[in-house]
């Protein structure tokens, strides 16, 4: 038998289990075993390990599931859902509710929240919040580890979005790329501390780190973006540890994750926490967790950690760039994961947060809740709400797929849209429109319990990958 069809069988895919397992399995069907009894054996074992520690075939394979695995390989749900709760209801899908209602009957969740801007993703909702213990859970984390919103403030009026547009615009085509797989040539690559961490915690960091350095001050493709835009402060308020007047300023935005090495970290550990669990039901598979005290738990949050780094090291040079383009400097600048896990002290236990598309909000905490590419943004500061663990919504969130957008809206609406909100679109998808997104100010009024706004953004100059998802940029001269 492969570790395939045994894993199919519930034997987990554990380096201490599998080999074992493939070694008994195969010596017995060598001696004349019939598959089929063998396999319902396996089966057997995986749900009760403890009625065949005594056979002469497989006891082995007992004994080691019981010795790595006491709680069994079935799911156990908790007795009680853990607690939770949802802020507001702007449209959102009763599948993302049962999404968040399957990860607090975890038998390791302590306490969860639904955002206002939530809607269905894979095992724990966009939106979602869900503190566990001990352990970590990979696809509540995300496919695009710490995801991230990064705003500076330049040292330039408002009045350059007009009088200076032509290098405005030169600056965000030529300073970063945008599209699946986008990334800078040999001698344009960025430099970055981040590039002298340890890459080897784990083989597929080691593996993508080349990767990594080419895509490193890129922005690639979905929703990702950056936008030169007005930010609006109706009082005088301190950002980022800079006090501003009242008034608008000329701001640089930007959203953009860990590119193609976060990916590789989630898909490969997010399928190993799933192999590793098999007795999951299929609708929580994709909460398959990784138990910290284990060597794969410890490998994931190592590198999920270095993606955290790699993803404000982009921003940072993204912006860092930008702006020397324009021989400007930021006055201050914000900056917030919103795709991440913290270990974090809730009712005086030390737990896991999990925020899948949901942004750190607690007391006096800054972050970032963006709209969309003809919507407003807003600087936040948390007040630390503790039903809440501590969060908020990390923008307004999706109200259609991205196939339905191409279905349901057109250029020319699109076109129409942004002109008479006075934004211009150097590039971006259908899939992106402001149509397909809920109302940011019914979100915000949903979770006024959850922040306070200090500031507006109102996007001016925006740039997102092509509608094709190919990297197109403008070359310097010469070059």
């Amino acid at each position: 038998m492969t570790s395939k069809e045994l894993t199919r069988l519930g034997v987990p895919n554990d380096k201490r289990i599998m080999p074992l397992a493939m070694r008994l399995v195969n010596v017995a069907l060598a001696e004349g075993a019939l598959p089929e009894e063998l396999a319902s054996s396996v089966r057997a074992l995986c749900d009760a390990p403890e009625g065949l520690t005594a056979d002469p075939v497989l006891g082995p394979l007992a004994l080691a599931m019981q010795e790595h695995f006491p709680e069994g390989m079935g799911f156990k749900p908790r007795e009680t859902p853990a607690p939770w709760q949802q802020w507001g209801d702007v449209q959102v899908e009763e599948s993302a509710v049962r999404q968040m209602e399957n990860a607090c009957s975890l038998p390791n969740a302590v306490r969860g929240a639904l955002m206002p801007d939530a809607h269905t993703g894979y095992g724990l909702p966009i939106g979602g919040v869900l503190a566990v213990r001990n352990a970590v859970i990979p696809y509540a984390v995300g496919v695009d580890i710490a995801c991230r919103m990064r705003l500076s403030i330049l040292d330039r009026p408002v009045t350059a979005l007009a009088d200076e547009r032509e290098a405005l615009v030169a600056a965000l085509e030529r300073e970063t790329r945008f599209g699946i797989g986008a990334s800078f040539e040999y001698n344009d690559r960025r430099k970055h501390a981040v590039l002298d961490e340890d890459w080897s915690v784990t083989h597929v960091t080691r593996a993508h780190k080349d990767k990594a350095w080419k895509q490193l001050g890129s922005s690639g493709g979905g929703n990702h973006f950056v936008e030169f835009g007005e930010l609006h402060l109706e009082a005088p308020a301190e950002l980022g540890g800079k006090r501003l007047e009242q008034g608008v300023y000329l701001a640089l935005l930007s959203h953009s994750g860990s590119r193609g090495a976060g990916e590789a970290v989630a898909k490969h550990y997010s399928a190993l926490a799933k192999s590793l669990r098999p007795g999951l039901p299929q609708e929580i598979s994709h909460l398959a967790w990784l138990d910290l005290d284990t060597e794969e738990g410890q490998e994931y949050w190592a590198a999920m950690e270095l993606m955290g780094h790699y993803a404000a090291a982009n921003h940072e040079l993204i912006h860092a760039h930008v702006l020397a383009a324009l021989g400007a400097e930021a006055v201050t600048h914000v900056e917030n994961h919103h795709n991440f896990a913290w270990r974090e002290e809730h009712e005086g236990e030390t737990v896991v947060v999990h925020r899948k598309g949901a942004t750190p909000a607690g007391e006096g905490i800054q972050g970032i809740v963006p709209g969309s590419m003809g919507a407003s943004g807003f600087v936040v500061q948390g007040k630390g709400n503790k039903a809440a663990l501590n969060s908020c919504s990390h923008g307004a969130g999706r109200l259609m797929s991205r196939a339905a957008a191409f279905k349901s809206v057109t250029k020319e609406a699109l076109a129409a849209f942004l002109q008479e909100r006075g934004v211009e679109l150097l590039s971006g998808g259908l899939d992106e429109a402001p149509m397909v997104y809920k109302d940011i100010h019914a979100v915000m009024a949903a979770q006024s319990d959850l922040v306070d706004i200090l500031a507006r953004f109102e996007p001016r100059l925006v740039k997102m990958a092509p509608e094709s998802g190919e990297c197109r940029f403008r070359k310097k001269k010469g070059r």
